[in-house]
Order: C-alpha cells, then sequence, then structure tokens
C-alpha cells in the first residue's frame, strides 16, 4: 500500500479527532492520537498533552514519548513550564528557544531539563473554546530554529478540534458524569503507566517501546487501552504481543 500523502494524513487526522461520540470513547487514548498526529504533521520533535480537572488541578494526560512525559510531570510538579502558562491564561506560546532570557526567567527548571533531554524550543497551544479552556497542548522542537507561522496555526487547529471533541463527547452526559470521567482518565493514566513500565521490566525493553506494543495491541483487537492496561497489571491476561503490521 502506498505511503498516504501529507495531505491524506491532515484530513485523516481531523476526522479522527472529531469522531469522539462513541460509546467506548478512551480520553487517553484520544489525547495520546492527538500529540501523535502533531509529531507526524508539525515540523516538531514532540508533543505533550495536560488535561484540567473540575477543580482547577491539570495532569499529565498524554505525550508523544517517555520523555515528554517526564518532563511533564517535573513541569507539574514545579509548577513552571510553557503549557501551565497556556492553560492559564488562555493564550498560545509562540515557539521559544529555551536560551531566551523569557525561558530562562519564568521556567527556569523546565528550561534546564528540557535541554538535558534534548529539546531546543517550545511553543504551547491552549485546548480552549471561546471562554473555556480545558487543558493545553506541549510542541518541542530539537533545533532553536522557529516553527513557520502557518505550523503554528496548524498545530492550534490540532488543539481546537480536539478541544470541541472532548466537549462534544462530555455534552452527551450529565455533568456529574463529566466529574466521573475526568477522574477516570486519571485512574487510567496511572494504570496505563504501571503497566507500561511492567511490560518494559519483562521484556527488558524501553518504556517508549512498551506503550508502543500495548497501542498496537489495542488497536488490532478493537480493545480500550486502559482495559489492555487493566489485565497487564492484574495478570488476567498474557502480556500483549506486538499486533501484526497492517
Amino acid at each position: 500500500m502506498p505511503e498516504q500523502s501529507r495531505e491524506d494524513r491532515l484530513a485523516a487526522a481531523f476526522v479522527e479527532l472529531a469522531d469522539t461520540l462513541v460509546g467506548d470513547f478512551d480520553i487517553i487514548a484520544f489525547l495520546h492520537t492527538l500529540a501523535d498526529h502533531c509529531v507526524d504533521l508539525l515540523d516538531v520533535t514532540a508533543a505533550g498533552v495536560m488535561l484540567a480537572t473540575p477543580q482547577g488541578d491539570i495532569l499529565d494526560a498524554a505525550a508523544s514519548d517517555e520523555r515528554t512525559r517526564a518532563l511533564e510531570t517535573d513541569s507539574i510538579d514545579w509548577n513552571e513550564g510553557p503549557c501551565l502558562d497556556c492553560f492559564r491564561t488562555g493564550k498560545a506560546i509562540s515557539d521559544i528557544p529555551l536560551t531566551h532570557p523569557h525561558a530562562r526567567t519564568h521556567w527556569p527548571r523546565f528550561a534546564h531539563k528540557a535541554q538535558e533531554l534534548g529539546f531546543a524550543s517550545v511553543a504551547a497551544a491552549p485546548l480552549r473554546l471561546r471562554e473555556q479552556t480545558i487543558g493545553a497542548l506541549n510542541l518541542f522542537r530539537a533545533t532553536p530554529d522557529p516553527l513557520e507561522p502557518a505550523q503554528l496555526r496548524l498545530g492550534q487547529a490540532l488543539a481546537d478540534i480536539a478541544t470541541i471533541g472532548i466537549l462534544q463527547q462530555r455534552a452527551v452526559h450529565e455533568q456529574t458524569v463529566v466529574s466521573g470521567q475526568l477522574q477516570t482518565a486519571l485512574d487510567s493514566r496511572i494504570i496505563v503507566e504501571q503497566a507500561k513500565g511492567a511490560l518494559a521490566h519483562m521484556r527488558s525493553i524501553s518504556a517508549d517501546e512498551a506503550f508502543d506494543q500495548l497501542r498496537r495491541y489495542a488497536r488490532h483487537h478493537r480493545r480500550r487501552l486502559t482495559d489492555v492496561a487493566r489485565e497487564v497489571m492484574d495478570g488476567s491476561t498474557e502480556a500483549p504481543l506486538p499486533a501484526p503490521e497492517q
């Protein structure tokens, strides 16, 4: 099968991010899909997504790789970083070199750790619809060259369509259910991280490889990612083997 053109992949990304009105909607898998589409379609090295709880707290919901997930976890612990600023203000942060005085002044620990991990610049886009901001998208580059304005606009467009998808999925439930969904998202993220670590240890592979195996297995068998992760942790099924390449 010939490789899809960028235009085809872009169209497919918008369709996938808009299709959330399904009975087995999995918000963690959905946000990982958003991060993956950003890396595929934008000139960025990695992407991460933070999501707000109804109480206004923010959690590291998804990332395109393990180093980005660890960096965003640290960012929340340190209470600093572009994603947090973007969420709090509801405004995008243009691509900023991590050596820039703004980054060093406002996010000293974040900027230092990001550079240690091989990143050179960062941008952030809010997950926002009108006045409601539900999270933020971080975009990382390994080079300090700024992203083209068109790339930043596309990143914001992907964040926008993901936000609309999440909010329309929530809209079919009562507000009490929404709170439960976000708590479930947090619980699911913890279960997935635990299963990823257990599988990595079991097979002597990296956490990124373990997560890829979990996702491929879940997709191939049309299973929820969190259900597969839970079964790995409780031992009710064998650790998933990678699904065959399509």
